[in-house]
């Protein structure tokens, strides 16, 4: 799993790329965590995220709560359709703000 991070004006832009299972779900969870410190607006670009488990949706749930609890705006872009479909199946895609591009999800933060 690769995971790539850009500041984009006030917007962390967090790119994943890969499978995001459960061999690397803590290491995405700490490599992530250290970036998120200060951010108040994050973009989870997942246009090259292949597949997603369990474990890599309880990751951005996670990231999701912590959000909630400190006032911090999340956004989900890109699902491709095999990711998409684990989210639709779990019904976790009901905790999450999802858009079809990196674009639309910054576009919603104004």
């Amino acid at each position: 799993m690769e995971c790539t991070f850009e500041d984009v004006g006030d917007v962390l832009k967090i790119g994943l790329e890969g499978r995001f299972v459960a061999a690397n779900a803590d290491e995405v969870r700490e490599r992530v965590t250290k970036r998120i410190a200060n951010a108040k607006k994050i973009v989870f670009d997942l246009s090259k995220m292949a597949h997603i488990d369990s474990s890599g949706l309880g990751v951005l749930v996670q990231f999701q709560k912590r959000a909630n609890a400190e006032g911090i705006a999340i956004r989900l872009a890109g699902l491709l359709p095999h990711p998409r479909l684990v989210f639709d199946i779990t019904k976790v895609f009901r905790v999450f703000d999802i858009y079809d591009t990196v674009e639309a999800a910054e576009k919603a933060f104004a």
